[in-house]
C-alpha cells in the first residue's frame, strides 16, 4: 500500500502517516523515493498495539550481553518449550536501543557507566529516541565490571594499563567498551594509546574472554562473572546497573514477569554467587518512565 492507501485503511490522515514514519512508529519501506506499507505487517502492526497485544508468545532482546542472563533465558525457553520464543541479539547497547526504537526488539539490555550515575545516564540514552515515551526502564542487577586477565598477568590496574600486553577491545557502541574508556581517561590515558597492543574487536563479552582463555590476547574489559566462567583472573574497575528498557505493553507481558521470576529465583541467586560481582537485590524495579 501506498501513503493514501493506507491512510484509508488506518482512517487517518496522511500528515499523520508521515509522521508516524518519521518516528519509525509504523512498518514501511521506501522504494525508488516512495514509501511502501506492506498489508501483512500493518496488520500485524495493528494487533500488536492493541491493548496488551496479542503477539505475546514471543520476546526479543537485544543488546548487552551478560552470562548470567544467557543462563536465565536458556531456563525461560526451558520452560515454556514451544509454547513461546524467546530470542536474544548480543548486540551491544547502542545497536539494541535502535532496535529497540525500530521494533524490531522488545526489550533493550542496557548498560553505560558507573551505577551510582545510571539514572542519569540510561535516562539520557533514552531520550535520544522519540519513542522512549512508550518505554520503561526495569532493574536487572548490579554487576562488576573490570579486566579480564591471564592469571599469570594478574595484579594492579595502573600496571596492566603500561605493562606491553596484547589487548582485547569491544566495538563501538558498547557499554563495556563505554566503561574502557572512560577508566582509561581517568588514569590520563585514551584508546589510542591502546591501538598498537589490541590484536582484536569483540563484539561480545564471551568472545573478548574466549580470546584471552585461547591465549590470543592478555586482557580485555569485561565483567567479574564471564572471568570467572572462562577461568580468567579479575581486576575489578566498578559497578554498573544492567538494565532493561522495554515496552510498557512488553512490560505487562506472562512472558517477562516469567523473566524476572526465573531472575530472583534462588538457584539463580546461587549461580550469581558463583560467577561473582552481582547485585540481585533490586531485580523487577522500574527505575524510570516517561
Amino acid at each position: 500500500m501506498n501513503v493514501r492507501q493506507v491512510a484509508d485503511y488506518l482512517q487517518l490522515n496522511e500528515k499523520k502517516i508521515y509522521a508516524l514514519v518519521n518516528e519509525s512508529n509504523i512498518p514501511a519501506t521506501k522504494v525508488t523515493g516512495k514509501w511502501l506499507f506492506p498489508r501483512e505487517l500493518i496488520d500485524r502492526w495493528l494487533l500488536e498495539s492493541s491493548h496488551g497485544g496479542v503477539l505475546t508468545d514471543r520476546m526479543a532482546l537485544a543488546g548487552g550481553d551478560d552470562p548470567l542472563l544467557q543462563r536465565v533465558l536458556a531456563r525461560l525457553m526451558d520452560k515454556v518449550q514451544a509454547q513461546a520464543n524467546v530470542s536474544f541479539s548480543g548486540t551491544g547497547v547502542k545497536l539494541g536501543l535502535s532496535l529497540l526504537a525500530r521494533q524490531r526488539a522488545e526489550i533493550c539490555t542496557l548498560h553505560w557507566g558507573p551505577a551510582e550515575e545510571s539514572q542519569m545516564r540510561h535516562t539520557a540514552l533514552l531520550n535520544q529516541y522519540p519513542q522512549h515515551r512508550d518505554w520503561l526502564l526495569v532493574r536487572a542487577f548490579r554487576r562488576e565490571q573490570g579486566l579480564m586477565v591471564r592469571p599469570e598477568h594478574a595484579g594492579r590496574l595502573e600496571d596492566l594499563l603500561q605493562a606491553d600486553l596484547r589487548w582485547v577491545q569491544r566495538q563501538d557502541g558498547s557499554g563495556t567498551q563505554r566503561f574502557l574508556q572512560e577508566t582509561l581517561a581517568r588514569h590520563k590515558r585514551g584508546l589510542v594509546a591502546l591501538q598498537e597492543r589490541t590484536v582484536a574487536v569483540a563484539h561480545s563479552q564471551r568472545d573478548a574472554a574466549s580470546q584471552v582463555a585461547m591465549r590470543l590476547a592478555d586482557v580485555a574489559p569485561g565483567t567479574r562473572g564471564c572471568a570467572t566462567e572462562f577461568g580468567l583472573a579479575f581486576v575489578p574497575v566498578g559497578w554498573e546497573c544492567f538494565d532493561f528498557a522495554l515496552y510498557r505493553g512488553v512490560y505487562f507481558r506472562k512472558l517477562f514477569h516469567q523473566l524476572l521470576q526465573i531472575l530472583e529465583s534462588e538457584d539463580s541467586r546461587a549461580l550469581a554467587e558463583r560467577l561473582g560481582g552481582y547485585d540481585l537485590s533490586e531485580v523487577g524495579r522500574v527505575v524510570w518512565t516517561a
